[in-house]
């Protein structure tokens, strides 16, 4: 958003405390900006009465204010702010950002682009060298109840031969 954009949505103020000094623009993920102070960003030593402020912030309309100032109360450690919290109404997709920090969940999908789940059993689609193991998983190999990597969608783990692997989902297919 730019710079004039954003002045104007805030009506040149603190979009959490109404603050009109040293205003700067602040990235809110996954692809949205609030207009910050300098006490709100969080770069001088302010009173906890000042986040008292993220009451109001809460019942921005704006959905840039709202997954900030949601996260801001899940960092303060009172119930007046775990009230507020509990308390905001926004649309689901907006909670949706403002709880997964704007991070993609992770979808594990296999050779075929269809979804895997934990437990599932696939079928290796080529022959894997298994390195360290000394054997080789042949195409056809059936691995059942798979285990997802969790950090990463191209990874999961199962168990051939014996022996727990971790496997590329390019080379297998659910069954």
């Amino acid at each position: 958003m730019r710079w004039d954009e954003l002045m104007d949505r805030a009506g040149g103020v603190c979009e959490f405390c109404g603050a009109s000094e040293q205003l700067v623009s602040v990235d809110v993920p996954p692809d949205e900006q609030v207009l910050l102070c300098p006490a709100c960003r969080g770069e001088v030593e302010v009173p906890p009465a000042h986040w008292r402020c993220l009451e109001g912030a809460a019942w921005s309309a704006t959905p840039a204010v709202q997954i900030a100032a949601w996260r801001k109360l899940g960092e303060i450690d009172a119930m007046w702010a775990s009230d507020t919290r509990e308390n905001m109404m926004m649309e689901p997709d907006v909670a949706a950002k403002a709880a997964t920090g704007g991070v993609p969940e992770i979808i594990h999908r296999d050779s075929n682009g269809m979804e895997l789940a934990h437990g599932d059993t696939v079928v290796l689609v080529k022959d894997l060298p298994v390195k360290g193991a000394g054997f080789t998983a042949k195409r056809g190999t059936a691995v059942r109840n798979i285990s997802l990597v969790p950090e990463n969608a191209a990874h999961i783990e199962g168990r051939v031969e014996g022996q727990r692997i971790v496997i590329l989902t390019e080379f297998v297919k659910r069954k």
